[in-house]
């Protein structure tokens, strides 16, 4: 099959995904333009920021096109490119970009709160505590998973068989990827004070920024290993999760879009361009056994591994946690809830594509990571442009530690948040305990901590476990959001298929993956820290989803079309 065929199947799809279904949904569920949205009600200059379309759009696709677009195709093209092409058309369209519009929605339209708030107000406290813990445990796997993914990349240094030499392409996208941070609080009180109007004056700017920083980046690169560069994540990751939105998350954001789309539009026209044949199995089988022996099914293995290509429950934190106290105007939600996710769906395919063109007798290269195969494959195409090697390469490196890194600054603010909704309570005399643990600070150091102690047995640990608790959060989200549509008159059944789907894939892949450590530690191979924590953190996984599933259940069934309608609800 030419990959051609594939990506113009793909954009026809997404494209008629998001005019025809993106747009009925947004008609069914009532979107008013003219209704001040909660980042005007509560402005406040630090979570709650009125910015343009473009702008939350920005934080929205580069917050959620984490490592999942590129990590999750290309290892679950072990099954075959078709199973995985279906799933990224059918689950990007009916599911992931269906979740991230609601989360979008449901929280605009309840003052901008997170959807464990959201929980609490149609389902009742105990399902929100229940949900809030969830989420505070699913974004420690996220922490644990990227900040090794991201450490690795920037790794100055790499083996070879001369022995331990310097990583010319990792120390340079390290070195940009700390100008990004420093330019973009610049960028942020730049857009504060001066606030352009125009929207390409500001464009421009950003771009002229970018190229310098890649500049500068390729002269001075920074040469630390992989634990060193995890601990000064973490100190980035801190910074991130307490500083205004407009200073930091923000401006990197919006900056980090440009250099993002450019590597989308690159890997786009150099498969337009170069059009390679899909040398990958068409499929492999249901069953599909590695060379160490481990035999991995087509469910649930297939959609716990692409994860955020096709449906992501971290979108919805994203949605719902930042990005829903920044739209400025409801008509802007579809664009930047069911758009953004379209456009990763995208990203996925084109990682499909980029793996079947490298593969080597039906399946992928050994030896290599997924962000390896990805970045020689678009590295490659622009090669094909006339960019030299090195840049190629450096700017390929550069995109796929930003893919991972943006969703951490997010999830480490979000995963702040969510450790305080645990304790916050209605009384107005708070106790020393409240007072300590609601303390934004307090908060995320021991989330941070818990976070970083997870990511010492390296993102492949790690993996399984989040793309795991990823889909049931997503399960978990979808069902809370079709009470809220429900408790407010709105068409909720829409939403009931996928959410009962990814409920039947996630529990079946927790379960396999409490199995897997369990035997790990049996034949005398587990360890503490990466078997050990994993079976604790998904036991918990399985009672709190157990728990919310069933809370949630009965709250759905019970309530009734337009309970709770009332004058902040604009039913359609």
């Amino acid at each position: 099959m030419n990959s051609l065929v594939i990506l113009a199947i793909a954009v026809v799809a997404l494209l008629l995904g998001y005019t025809l279904y993106g747009r009925f949904l947004a008609k069914k569920w009532g979107v008013d333009p003219k209704k001040k949205t909660p980042a005007y009600e509560y402005e406040d200059g630090k979570d709650y920021v009125p910015s343009s379309k473009l702008t939350v759009f920005a934080h929205q696709f580069s917050s959620i096109a984490g490592a999942g677009p590129v990590q999750g195709p290309i290892l679950a093209a072990m099954f075959g490119w078709v199973p995985v092409l279906i799933w990224l058309l059918v689950g990007g369209v009916f599911f992931g970009a269906v979740q991230d519009f609601g989360a979008l929605y449901a929280s605009v339209k309840n003052e901008g709160k997170s959807i464990g708030l959201i929980i609490e107000k149609y389902i009742g406290k105990v399902g929100r505590r229940f949900f809030s813990l969830f989420e505070w445990l699913f974004t420690l796997l996220v922490i644990a998973a990227f900040t090794s993914m991201v450490s690795s990349t920037f790794n100055g240094f790499k083996t070879t068989t001369e022995g331990t030499v310097k990583n010319f392409n990792g120390a340079s996208a390290a070195t940009i990827s700390m100008l990004f941070i420093f330019v973009a609080i610049a960028f942020g009180i730049f857009n504060k004070f001066v606030k352009i109007r125009q929207e390409a004056v500001k464009s421009v700017i950003a771009v002229v920024l970018v190229v310098a920083m890649f500049a500068v980046g390729m002269q001075l690169p920074i040469y630390l290993n992989a634990s060193q560069w995890n601990l000064v994540i973490m100190v980035y990751l801190f910074a991130a999760a307490v500083m205004p939105m407009w200073l930091l998350m923000q401006p990197r954001d919006y900056l980090t879009t440009f250099m993002l789309v450019a590597m989308v539009l690159s890997a786009f026209v150099g498969v337009i361009i170069a059009h390679p044949s899909m040398n990958l199995n068409s499929f492999n089988g249901f069953t599909v056994t590695s060379a160490s022996g481990s035999v991995s099914y087509l469910f649930p293995t297939l959609f716990v591994t692409i994860a955020c290509g096709a449906v992501s429950g971290f979108h919805s934190l994203v949605s719902s946690g930042t990005s829903s106290k920044t739209v400025s105007n409801e008509k802007d939600m579809l664009f930047v809830g069911y758009g953004a996710m379209i456009l990763e769906t995208l990203l996925g395919v084109i990682s499909l594509i980029i793996v079947g063109a490298v593969a080597v007798n039906g399946g992928a290269p050994a030896g290599l990571t997924p962000f390896q195969i990805f970045s020689a494959g678009v590295a490659g195409f622009l090669e094909k442009f006339g960019i030299p090697n090195t840049v190629a390469n450096v700017f390929m490196t550069m995109c796929v530690s930003a893919l991972a890194l943006t969703s951490l600054d997010s999830v480490a603010r979000i995963g702040r948040m969510a450790f305080q909704e645990l304790f916050q309570t209605e009384n107005e005399n708070k106790s020393v305990l409240e007072k300590i643990c609601t303390n934004q600070y307090f908060a995320t150091v021991i989330t941070l901590v818990l976070g970083y102690l997870l990511c010492l047995g390296g993102y492949e640990n790690v993996w399984a476990l989040f793309g795991s608790a990823n889909q049931m959060l997503a399960a978990l989200v979808l069902i809370g959001i079709a009470v809220f549509l429900k408790a407010t008159g709105r068409k909720h059944k829409m939403l009931l298929p996928p959410m009962f789907i990814m409920f039947a894939v996630t529990f079946s892949a927790i379960i396999l993956n409490v199995k897997g450590n369990i035997e790990s530690f049996v034949n005398g191979k587990g360890t503490f820290l990466v078997n050990g924590l994993q079976l604790i953190v998904a036991a918990f996984l399985i009672v709190l989803g157990v728990l919310v599933l069933v809370t949630c259940l009965k709250t759905l069934i019970k309530t009734k079309n337009g309970e709770a309608s009332d004058t902040n609800q604009n039913a359609a």
